[in-house]
């Protein structure tokens, strides 16, 4: 097992020495949000709280929680900190659902988010004898910019490839000998395909680690990854909002992500209530960025749902684990009653032997919830009678009955038809919300 940190005083602090650091950061960065933005203070004002009433982190629990709708409200510059002048980038959200969240970045914040990324390359074994391959997007999204400049740092040669042109991406991965990948784990999955058809087995090439993040993917879909282009595949966790991919990173042993704590301060919140839950509870991951000057967030809501954990690591980091997101409290869906998250039918799809390739529908009709499930047959098995065809339909129905407590209607499509992503994937089309029906997400 490798043991190899970026910047092994930090990586390794001991526990008490992070709190202090954290304490530390926390009482300063309250102060200079609330001198420095207009939009936060007025939301300490109207909770009746000052800076001189932080004293220590368990007064964070007093300050007002940032959610994306504070971020909209308040673009494209009312939470910017500090001069534009001082400034020297921006990254933004993709803007799905609203207006765009537009981020801002001192050259210090851009050092620190790149330090961030060279933990997470280094703990998953680069070294600056690696050729690290960027398929994640460049230009606003923050993925390639991170891992971009995490590469960087640690010394590896750096293929800015962007996500997309599959072709030239394989091309490249082969004739420049690329070692580690970092892309979306849809791309990856992608990718992996991609090359099956091309008749090239896993050991054709000589990546030997993946970096994937910027979308939910279960432990299923990183073995079905693993095995299609041989490879260990690590899991990255950020956001936009709080600087990007590296905010935590997994390690060698697989076994949760590192959060960097000495630069983000998590918490566990119950998502409903808002009040803070005990070290060890499933709830809403918040994050507090201890030291960005440009666009500093206190107390963001990530929407993500998860457990953090202090156990001891074999790897010798002491920074906290956050468990892989479980999914989020904004975009699990409530069918029949029911709490579904898309990851829980990925999951059935993975261990009944099928690709992840599928679309998830939910309509309702004459007041009743519906969900439909196309999944793409395997090659091998698109030749089936349509008689066999039926009945693998009922068989997976049925186990995702059993997952979910709910009937699905499976719909086994030909391969190929349902369209790819470079990017995230889309994966769940929910039609109730174009009839104008108030859908409650809530965390399960």
């Amino acid at each position: 097992m490798h043991k190899h940190y970026f910047q092994p005083e930090a990586e390794t602090m001991p526990v008490n020495e992070i709190k202090k650091l954290q304490e530390y950061k926390l009482i300063h960065q309250v102060r200079y949000v609330y001198e420095n933005v207009e939009y936060y203070r007025n939301l300490m004002d109207a909770k009746g709280v000052k800076p001189e009433d932080i004293t220590c982190l368990a007064d964070i629990s007093k300050l007002p929680l940032l959610s994306k709708a504070d971020l909209r409200d308040a673009y494209p510059y009312g939470m910017l900190a500090t001069d534009i002048k001082n400034c020297v980038r921006i990254q933004s959200t993709s803007g799905t659902t609203g207006k765009r969240v537009v981020a801002f970045y001192t050259q210090n914040d851009v050092d620190m988010w790149e330090d961030c990324c060279a933990r997470a390359i280094v703990a998953a074994g680069g070294s600056e004898d690696d050729v690290v391959q960027v398929a994640y997007g460049y230009g606003l999204f923050t993925g390639g910019a991170g891992l971009h400049g995490g590469s960087h740092k640690v010394g590896c040669l750096t293929l800015p490839m962007s996500s997309g042109n599959t072709e030239r991406q394989i091309q490249f991965m082969m004739d420049l000998q690329s070692t580690i990948l970092c892309c979306t784990p849809s791309y990856a999955a992608y990718i992996g395909e991609s090359l099956k058809e091309r008749g090239y087995k896993p050991g054709y090439n000589t990546l030997k680690v993946g970096i994937f993040g910027a979308e939910p993917w279960t432990e299923e879909m990183r073995h079905d990854i693993q095995n299609s282009l041989g490879i260990k595949a690590y899991d990255i966790y950020g956001l936009t909002e709080t600087s990007g991919p590296g905010v935590a990173f997994e390690c060698e042993c697989q076994n949760g992500m590192h959060i960097n704590e000495d630069h983000f301060y998590a918490e566990i919140i119950d998502p409903d209530t808002g009040e803070v839950l005990p070290e060890g509870s499933k709830g809403e991951l918040v994050f507090t960025a201890l030291d960005k000057e440009a666009f500093p967030l206190i107390r963001y809501r990530t929407r993500d749902i998860t457990v953090l954990t202090r156990e001891k690591c074999s790897c010798g980091r002491t920074f906290v684990r956050m468990h892989k997101p479980m999914g989020r409290s904004d975009d699990m869906m409530i069918i029949r009653g029911v709490n579904v998250f898309p990851s829980q039918i990925e999951a059935v799809l993975l261990n009944n032997g099928y690709a992840p390739n599928s679309q998830i529908i939910v309509d309702r009709v004459n007041n009743t919830d519906t969900l439909d499930i196309n999944v793409e047959m395997l090659p091998e098995d698109f030749s089936d009678t349509p008689k066999v065809i039926t009945k693998k339909e009922k068989q997976l129905q049925s186990a995702i009955k059993t997952m979910l407590g709910i009937n699905p209607i499976v719909h086994l499509v030909a391969p190929k038809t349902i369209a790819r992503s470079e990017g995230k994937a889309v994966r769940v089309i929910d039609k109730r919300k174009k009839l104008g029906i108030n859908i409650k997400f809530s965390r399960q």
